[in-house]
């Protein structure tokens, strides 16, 4: 998918809904030490980050082009051109990182 490609969804974001595309696939992943962890290992309550893609009118705290932290239990997915996208409430946001946050050049950028 190229870089521009969800600017120009055919869809608009109601209410407090962000759409937002996951960093990471599914599946298999590494450790910070490279270990190969098999998608089928069981692991605790994980959160994941994902990139904010569309915003509902309603939605306050994000833009797209910010990354979130979000359960991915409490998820629906939708599929958009051929693209998977996860599609939840405002409320439902753990954490965002943005450059626009005061101070994003030498913190982390997380706003809880």
């Amino acid at each position: 998918m190229s870089e521009n490609t969800h600017d120009k969804l055919p869809i608009r974001m109601l209410h407090d809904r962000v759409l937002v595309r996951n960093d990471t696939p599914e599946g298999e992943r590494r450790s910070g030490g490279g270990i190969l962890i098999p998608a089928t290992a069981a692991v605790g309550r994980r959160l994941a980050w994902a990139e904010v893609v569309a915003v509902g009118q309603n939605v306050r705290t994000v833009e797209p082009g910010d990354r979130v932290l979000y359960d991915p239990e409490d998820r629906a997915e939708v599929e958009v051109r051929g693209v998977g996208y996860v599609l939840m409430r405002e409320r439902d946001l753990h954490a965002v990182a943005a450059d626009r946050f005061e101070g994003a050049d030498d913190s982390t950028g997380l706003y809880l």
